[in-house]
């Protein structure tokens, strides 16, 4: 396994989030470069998630009052690299043990070619660029995207128990589930934008759960749209999703939007199951 590092233990960060000011629903996302030609496609079996290699404490042998752990977040990019899936994890300035996740990830069959670390007033930022050890690229399945997701924020809540109560995650992978509930009604958000002549922008945002993004590829490709590539975070809570999307190589037309918008809104605001993906 190949890893670069940045030249430099930490470096300063630029522009991994950007100030966004007013209530647009774009606001605080950064701006999405050309859709990869690989798209997403539902084809591998049924992932295990690995966890850690072994329990870890906190540093310094305790854990700290969650009011002062940084908001937990994942970012798994599809569009930044057309030859390789871009994942962030940020949590505060202490997350320095990312050998146990780095491993976890070669366990699904995946090698991070490079690695860097910067700093700034929102955390610690961990960046790797992976690809799959069987073809060299960029993952193209929405399920093993999710099984990355999924090892990382186990990983994380293994060595940062405190951040268990800050992401919904917890109640599955972690020690103590999150106090805040979410009103699913209130938090799901869903648009759909004109995003160039041969593709639209889909925006999601809605309570986080295991299984999630492979969900919403599902849903989308069941009305016979493509998904071209997007981003999807884990903040907190909330998952954010942004899809690039098209129906037979075109925009969505007003009325697919509905029928999609619709579809999204009525599965993530229905009542949760025992039944998940994982």
């Amino acid at each position: 396994m190949a890893v670069a590092v940045a030249a430099g233990t930490l470096r300063t960060c630029s522009g991994v989030f950007p100030a966004a000011s007013g209530n647009h629903p774009l606001a605080g996302w950064r701006p999405l470069a050309p859709a990869a030609p690989a798209k997403l496609r539902l084809l591998s079996p049924a992932l295990r998630v690995p966890r850690a290699a072994s329990p870890a404490a906190v540093e310094n042998g305790s854990s700290s009052n969650s009011n002062t752990v940084p908001t937990p977040k994942v970012i798994i990019d599809q569009d930044s690299d057309p030859d390789a899936t871009i994942v962030e994890v940020t949590l505060g300035d202490r997350l320095g043990d990312l050998l146990d996740t780095m491993s976890a990830l070669r366990n699904l069959g995946l090698n991070v070619v490079k690695a860097s670390v910067c700093l700034d007033s929102s955390g610690k930022h961990n960046k790797f660029s992976i690809t799959k050890s069987s073809t060299g690229r960029k993952i193209d399945d929405p399920e093993l995207l999710e099984a990355v997701r999924l090892t990382i924020i186990n990983n994380m809540l293994e060595y940062h128990p405190e951040a268990s109560s800050q992401l919904a995650m917890g109640a599955t992978f972690g020690l103590e589930p999150p106090t805040q509930v979410v009103d699913v009604d209130i938090a799901t958000h869903i648009e759909i934008y004109d995003d160039g002549p041969e593709r639209s922008l889909l925006v999601v945002e809605s309570a986080d759960r295991p299984g999630l993004l492979v969900d919403l590829v599902k849903i989308i490709a069941d009305i016979n749209i493509t998904v071209q590539s997007g981003e999807f975070d884990t903040e907190g809570l909330l998952a954010k999703a942004k899809f690039h999307v098209s129906y037979r190589g075109r925009p969505l037309i007003k009325a697919l939007q509905q029928v999609l918008a619709n579809s999204l809104r009525y599965f993530l605001r229905r009542p949760t199951t025992e039944d998940a993906s994982f």
